[in-house]
């Protein structure tokens, strides 16, 4: 038995998310229903992380064990060919044994697109468009306020009293604009349930001026969570990296 380590893209649309669930319209789903046909045995599928339904992914890593004699391009071959357009094996190849794509992980990247204005139909199922005034300026303060170490409590959708460490090492938030559009791309050692689209919340609430950088900066202090800090709609989220 083999364990094998595969890099997967995805237009999330219209997947019900990574995660497997009823229905079978999740990404795990269909793997797992693909290596069943290739290999005639059920195989479980395990993904460095969920993502949500909409979001979508460059270079989601996971991995699983199957005997298979005939080399990693052709194993890919078999796999992909009966997979949605949407779906993409991009890279398959033999693992260590201890690997596993979610705890052998190190950290991730995400970007997540904005668009300032009405978006065209073939962006808008890739970006958020806002079409009110943002104060920019503003928003790159956000994003420098945000940067670092610090207790990300209040940017997660964690519920009820504290059940994990919640402190993230931000390393990387970047805000990149280009006319109207912006990508912000973050970096960490780790994030939490719906962290990514919380902070871009945040980032365009105080674009909006419902959120001041003082209150921000009192989010990151508590922990607490206030209603200004919205969370992103899910299409323009993209997993950009997974880091070993």
């Amino acid at each position: 038995m083999t364990r094998w380590v595969a890099v997967c893209a995805y237009d999330g649309t219209d997947f019900a998310g990574w995660q497997s669930q009823a229905g079978g319209k999740a990404i795990q789903d269909i793997l797992e229903a693909r290596l069943a046909q290739v290999l005639h045995v059920p195989t479980r599928v395990h993904g460095s992380g969920r993502t949500d339904a909409g979001v979508h992914a460059r270079a989601q890593v996971f991995h699983f064990d199957a005997d298979w004699k005939h080399g990693a391009e052709k194993f890919r071959a078999a796999i992909r060919s009966r997979l949605p357009h949407t779906l993409q094996i991009k890279t398959l190849r033999p693992a260590k044994a201890d690997f596993h794509a979610r705890f052998s992980a190190k950290g991730k990247r995400y970007a997540y697109f904005l668009f300032l204005g009405e978006a065209n139909p073939f962006d808008r199922p890739f970006v958020w468009g806002i079409e009110k005034p943002l104060d920019v300026a503003a928003m790159k303060a956000a994003t420098k306020l945000l940067k670092g170490q610090h207790n990300f409590r209040a940017f997660s959708a964690l519920n009820g009293p504290p059940k994990e460490n919640t402190i993230r090492d931000l390393r990387k938030l970047d805000f990149i604009q280009r006319g109207r559009k912006v990508r912000v791309v973050a970096e960490a050692d780790g994030f939490m349930y719906k962290m990514m689209r919380s902070l871009v919340g945040a980032i365009v609430a105080v674009g909006e001026g419902k959120l001041s950088l003082d209150e921000l900066k009192n989010c990151l202090h508590t922990g607490a969570r206030v209603s200004a800090v919205q969370t992103a709609p899910a299409q323009g989220l993209f997993l950009e990296k997974v880091f070993y």
